[in-house]
C-alpha cells in the first residue's frame, strides 16, 4: 500500500494572516485565481492580498475562472502569468479556482508549449508551487493533484494528465458563512460522492478507507441540516466545520483512489444540460452502490448515517432533486463512458454497458 500527501493543510480561524508567512515564501510573483466575485465577497480574496502585502510580494489578478473552467481560460490565464512573472498560484474559491490554478501553474512553467501539453502526460514535467484556498465544502481540491478542465471539442470535461499537488491547503470556515443553502448542498453532495468513489474502488487501500470513512462520519453530522436548513439563516460554526473538514477528508481520500462510475457518468449532465457539478454526480450515487458488494454498501450508508439506499434517494431527491436526462444524451453518456477504460477499471466489480445503464438509470 501507498499513501501520498504532500500538502500543508492549516484549518484555523484568520488561517491566511496564521500562515502568511509561508504563503508568501512560496515565491516572489503570485497569480491569485478567483471567479469573478465570491472571493472578494466572502473576505478571502482580500485576506490573501493583505497577507502577501505584509510580507512585500507583488499579486497579480485572474478573475476569469467560469464553472467548470475551460483549456481556453487556462491559456488565456497562462499568457497574463508569464507576462506578469508570476511564479506562484493561489487558487480561491470552489474546485474551479483550485483546479485552474493548478493547470496555470503548469502551463506557465511550460510556457513555449500548447494546450495539449495538459494531457500530453510528461513525466520529466515540472510546475510552479499552487496554494489553495476553498470557499466551498465538495472539491477537496485543496488537497489533491487532480485539475479537471471543461474540453469543449469534446463536449466534456476531463482530468489533465499531472498529479499537482497544492503545497499549501489554509481552510478557515468564515468564508463559508454566507454561501448560499443551494451551493452549500450541492458541494456537500460532491464531498459524499467522492467518499462512497473513494472507499468503493479498485485502488482502495485501509490507508484511503481511513480517510474515507472517516469523512462519511463526519459528513452525517451535516444530514440534519442539509434536509432542513433556512436558506435565511446563516449556519452554526460547528455545522461549517465538519461540512468544510468532510470535504477535505473526501479530497484526501479521492487523491489516492481517484472518483469512478458517477463521476465519469456526471460530466454530461454538467457540460449538456448545465447541472452542477455535485448535483450530478448525486443522480448516479444510489446506482453505483447498488452494484457495489453488500458489505462495502451497508458499510458506506451506515457510515453517512442512512438506513438504506431508498433513505439515500430521498435524502438526494430533497436536497438536490432529480434530473430528467434526454435520451440521447444519456446515451452519449453511457457511450463515452463505455470508452473510458480508466474509469472502468476503478469499479472494484465487473462492468459492461448494461452496468452502466442501471447506474445511469439509478436501477
Amino acid at each position: 500500500m501507498t499513501y501520498y500527501m504532500p500538502t500543508r493543510v492549516y484549518e484555523d480561524e484568520n488561517c491566511i494572516a496564521l500562515h502568511a508567512a509561508e504563503l508568501s515564501a512560496l515565491g516572489t510573483k503570485a497569480m491569485l485565481v478567483t471567479g469573478r466575485s465570491s472571493a472578494k465577497q466572502n473576505g478571502s480574496q482580500k485576506d490573501v492580498t493583505d497577507a502577501l502585502e505584509a510580507h512585500g510580494i507583488p499579486w497579480v489578478l485572474f478573475d476569469e475562472v467560469e464553472e467548470n473552467p475551460s483549456i481556453e481560460t487556462v491559456m488565456k490565464a497562462r499568457d497574463i502569468a508569464v507576462t506578469e512573472g508570476a511564479d506562484f498560484f493561489i487558487g480561491i474559491g470552489g474546485g474551479s479556482p483550485m483546479d485552474a490554478a493548478k493547470a496555470i501553474s503548469l502551463m506557465t512553467k511550460n510556457h513555449d508549449k500548447d494546450a495539449d501539453y495538459l494531457f500530453a502526460g510528461d513525466k520529466t514535467a515540472q510546475w510552479y508551487p499552487v496554494a489553495a484556498v476553498p470557499t466551498t465544502c465538495g472539491t477537496g481540491s485543496e488537497v489533491t493533484g487532480v485539475s479537471v478542465l471543461t474540453i469543449h471539442a469534446k463536449q466534456t470535461k476531463g482530468s489533465i494528465s499531472y498529479r499537482i499537488f497544492p503545497e499549501l491547503a489554509l481552510l478557515d470556515i468564515q468564508y463559508l458563512a454566507h454561501t448560499p443553502l443551494s451551493i452549500l448542498r450541492n458541494t456537500a453532495m460532491d464531498a459524499l460522492c467522492h467518499l462512497v468513489e473513494s472507499y468503493i474502488n479498485s485502488a482502495a487501500t485501509d490507508y484511503s478507507r481511513m480517510c474515507a470513512l472517516q469523512g462519511l462520519h463526519v459528513w452525517s453530522r451535516n444530514r440534519s441540516f442539509l434536509l432542513h436548513a433556512d436558506p435565511e439563516e446563516t449556519p452554526a460554526p460547528e455545522t461549517l466545520e465538519n461540512l468544510l473538514r468532510a470535504s477535505t477528508l473526501a479530497g484526501m481520500a479521492i487523491a489516492q483512489t481517484a472518483t469512478s462510475l458517477p463521476h465519469g457518468l456526471s460530466y454530461g449532465l454538467t457540460y449538456g444540460l448545465g447541472v452542477p457539478h455535485g448535483h450530478a454526480c448525486g443522480q448516479f450515487i444510489a446506482g453505483y452502490l447498488r452494484e457495489a458488494a453488500e458489505a462495502d454498501r451497508e458499510t458506506v450508508l451506515e457510515a453517512a448515517g442512512f438506513a438504506d439506499l431508498e433513505d439515500l434517494d430521498s435524502f438526494y431527491n430533497t436536497v438536490c432533486g432529480t434530473v430528467d436526462v434526454p435520451e440521447d444524451l444519456l446515451t452519449r453518456m453511457v457511450s463515452q463512458l463505455a470508452a473510458n477504460s480508466a474509469k472502468l477499471k476503478s469499479a472494484p466489480f465487473p462492468v459492461d454497458e448494461d452496468v452502466l445503464w442501471r447506474i445511469a438509470r439509478g436501477l
